[in-house]
């Protein structure tokens, strides 16, 4: 029996790789005979860097850049092979995962080190910039790149403005003057995997800002901000951000960067399974597991745990998603899905955050077991 194991992290608990390693050990122990095939993956945010060193060919370089905060730091990016191409994580230079919790400010953090990482990649001779975009500590809608690259913001009084969530309802004028000639030669390209609109009460501020550290007060600043821009990007470029489906997503970067640099968005998941080649090693394969550490109707607009599904379904494979938590049980349309839960009803989260691998661990063998007999 040939199982293809492609798990995303389960955030806050287990990385990708030990959520796939958990997954052999149980395949394992229930069909010895198992060969296993790993693929941690990633559906375009956090994670991208290590499914691409691993199944693309290219090689990973590091560069000086900044956190949210503008701290130094060491950051690395993906160069593929003969294709004057790179693959930059948002997230690892403007993350949640550089800040401790008190940290968390997106009315003061900045993409201005992903500015830093896209301007290293131009360097090397880049033209084309894969941007994956998960795991934002940022609302700032792409300013900070674009300073970093060599814009300036400006507000009615003609004062010099700084590339941060407060200072987005000041913005009155976009100035690419001193732009870096060569960023007009760049082809954008947004790995997203959401769907959600910059403004609106399923838009960037409304959706994600409360986790990157806003109350109730500094969401409203920031939706007020987002329209703000919004407005400025209409006014001197011609261009509707607000409408575009994914453009909220990482405090509205992708809006901001299809807003002054034209970039295209595209599903994640889908631009990673086209260096990695996925679709044909699946068409191998009698069963595929997948999981995340929260499958729920968010994850139905693009998440990697459904995309896979999706891809397996073309060839009636049997594929378990197992996540920490869910509220599906099945979805229409994937007859060969299978849903499962694996912390126990009523456990605590931190409880259950703490034993993220026992409980995977038993309900994958709970789950396996019942095929023993049905999959050799």
């Amino acid at each position: 029996m040939k199982v293809l194991i492609i798990p995303d992290s389960f955030k806050g608990s287990l990385k990708a790789t030990e959520v796939a390693l958990e997954m052999k050990k149980a395949v394992t122990d229930i069909f010895p005979n198992a060969i296993c095939n790993l693929m941690p993956f990633s559906d375009g945010g956090e994670g991208a860097l290590n499914v691409l060193e691993n199944h693309a060919d290219g090689k990973i370089i590091h560069c000086a850049a900044t956190d949210s905060l503008k701290r130094n730091l060491i950051a690395p990016l993906f160069l593929f092979k003969n294709t004057q191409s790179a693959w930059i994580e948002l997230s690892q230079t403007a993350g949640l995962v550089q800040l401790k919790k008190e940290e968390r400010n997106p009315l003061k953090t900045s993409t201005w080190g992903t500015g830093m990482m896209i301007r290293h990649a131009i360097n090397q001779g880049c033209k084309t910039i894969y941007l994956g975009i998960g795991g934002s500590a940022t609302h700032d809608v792409g300013t900070g790149i674009i300073s970093a690259l060599g814009g300036k913001f400006y507000d009615v009084n003609n004062t010099s403005l700084e590339p941060n969530g407060a200072q987005l309802n000041e913005i009155d004028r976009i100035d690419l003057s001193g732009l870096d000639s060569r960023v007009k030669e760049i082809k954008w390209v947004i790995a997203c995997d959401v769907k959600n609109n910059l403004t609106g009460p399923y838009g960037a501020a409304n959706t994600y800002a409360k986790q990157k550290g806003a109350s109730p007060e500094v969401i409203v600043t920031l939706e007020k901000g987002s329209k703000q821009f919004a407005k400025i990007i209409k006014k001197q470029f011609n261009r509707n951000i607000l409408d575009i489906s994914g453009g909220g997503a990482a405090g509205g970067v992708s809006a901001g960067l299809f807003g002054v640099f034209d970039a295209t968005l595209q599903n994640g998941f889908e631009l990673l399974s086209q260096q990695t080649k996925i679709n044909e090693q699946i068409k191998q394969m009698d069963l595929v597991l997948t999981g995340e550490g929260h499958f729920d109707e968010q994850s139905t607009y693009g998440k990697l745990a459904l995309q896979v599904a999706k891809l397996t379904q073309q060839h009636k494979i049997k594929t378990l998603v197992f996540a920490g938590k869910t509220s599906l049980s099945s979805l229409p349309n994937l007859p060969h899905l299978e849903i499962h839960q694996t912390t126990p009803h009523k456990m605590p989260l931190d409880q259950a955050m703490k034993n993220a691998a026992q409980n995977l661990r038993s309900k994958l063998l709970e789950i396996l077991g019942t095929y023993k007999n049905q999959i050799q």
